[in-house]
C-alpha cells in the first residue's frame, strides 16, 4: 500500500503511525513520550506536525474517492 502513494503521503501515513503509537501511550499510560523528551513548545510542534500528516491523508483519500466517483 505504501508504494502506491505519492512521496508526501507517504511521509503523511509514517506520521499518522507515529502519531497513533503516542496516542496509544497517552490512552494507556498517560505519557506524553514526545513532550518529556523534547520539551513543552517542540513537543507541541511535532503533534502540530502529525496532525498536518493526518490532515494530508484525509485530503488524499478524499481525492481517491472522487476520482473514482
Amino acid at each position: 500500500m505504501l508504494k502506491e502513494l505519492d512521496f508526501y503521503s507517504q511521509i503523511a501515513f509514517i506520521l499518522v503511525l507515529i502519531g497513533g503509537i503516542l496516542w496509544g501511550l497517552v490512552g494507556l499510560f498517560n505519557l506524553y513520550l514526545i513532550t518529556a523528551i523534547l520539551g513543552d513548545l517542540l513537543g507541541r510542534l511535532i503533534y502540530i506536525i502529525i496532525g498536518l500528516g493526518a490532515g494530508w491523508l484525509c485530503y488524499h483519500v478524499y481525492l481517491e474517492k472522487m476520482k473514482k466517483a
